[in-house]
């Protein structure tokens, strides 16, 4: 008998290429505002806002900064480190950077076609997400992932961010789950599989680098995938 039910999956850099859309979002924006042209090496600059924007992201996760000041932060702090003051007010420049994001598209390699036969085996998928409300939902639609999911959960919108455990609450109790038969997958340890582990529902850990992972007392994940096909293998 089949043990899985209910596949509950992050969306950012689980299903939705995030680092790839972001990437291209930030520098259409930043090209339209004129901010291009102060910057030697997109690439370089990329990076440091990616180190600075998931340093404010733990904070967020964390409750301890509002998204107001994030929103406007990661990118004040990161123009300041290449000696840039923007005369665009920093939520202008974020305002601009979300619209563009939700107009990338791209998925990670066999997302569609994962999805497509998880649902012809009788799965029901869910989605758990940290990110905006402001851009999930249209990332959902224009990717054409909204297709495949049952329920929507954004921890903006329930007010409780992965990992605490009243977003998996909510989504088992809304979801008309049993915890036996959920199922998290996710690429990030500490929000994903850490908040599952602790809810007490088993966890696929997608592995996107050879970083390694220190598990602690919690132990290992139920599952470890390094390609979301992998999932095809485990759920039959």
């Amino acid at each position: 008998m089949r043990k899985y039910k209910h596949l509950f999956f992050d969306l950012d850099n689980t299903l939705y290429d995030f680092e790839h859309n972001s990437y291209l979002a930030l520098r259409s924006a930043f090209n339209k505002l004129g901010l291009l042209s102060l910057i030697t090496s997109f690439d370089e600059y990329f990076s440091v806002y990616s180190v600075i924007n998931e340093a404010l992201w733990i904070e967020y996760r964390e409750q301890r900064m509002p998204k107001e000041i994030l929103r406007g932060k990661r990118h004040i702090d990161s123009l300041a480190r290449f000696g840039i003051i923007p005369e665009t007010e920093a939520t202008q420049i974020d305002d601009l950077y979300l619209k563009e994001m939700t107009g990338q598209t791209e998925l990670f390699p066999c997302t569609i076609e994962v999805l497509t036969e998880l649902k012809k085996r009788g799965y029901i998928i869910h989605i758990i997400t940290n990110g905006f409300k402001e851009v999930q939902h249209d990332k959902l639609h224009n990717t054409g992932l909204i297709k495949y999911l049952t329920n929507i959960y954004i921890s903006e919108e329930i007010k409780a961010p992965k990992p605490s455990r009243e977003i998996f609450e909510h989504a088992i109790k809304s979801s008309n789950a049993r915890k036996k038969e959920s199922l998290m997958i996710g690429d990030s340890w500490e929000s994903d599989i850490i908040g599952a582990k602790n809810f007490g529902i088993d966890q696929v850990f997608f592995k996107l680098n050879n970083n390694e992972i220190e598990y602690g007392t919690l132990g290992e994940p139920t599952f470890t995938i390094s390609k979301l096909d992998e999932l095809l293998n485990i759920l039959h």
